[in-house]
């Protein structure tokens, strides 16, 4: 169990990163640079609705990171 919880534990941590990455900062970050034609052809609301499904999904696996931590330490006692 404790080895289970532990390699999904480190899935959840790459797609954090790999969420965090793809969000745009102030600057426009990696998904600025995605989306870039299709804000100048549609507008910035297509960024925003990448931005809020991106965000959410930070959520998810932010609380689901914190639960999986709790469990392992849990398990490894």
């Amino acid at each position: 169990m404790h080895t289970f919880l532990v390699t999904l534990l480190v899935i959840v941590s790459i797609g954090i990163i790999a969420v965090v990455l793809l969000q745009s900062g102030r600057s426009a970050g990696l998904s600025g640079a995605i989306t870039g034609g299709a804000e100048q052809l549609f507008g910035k609301q297509k960024a925003r609705g990448i931005d809020a499904v991106l965000h959410r999904v930070t959520v998810v696996l932010a609380v689901l990171f914190f639960v999986l931590t709790v469990a392992v330490t849990y398990f490894e006692l």
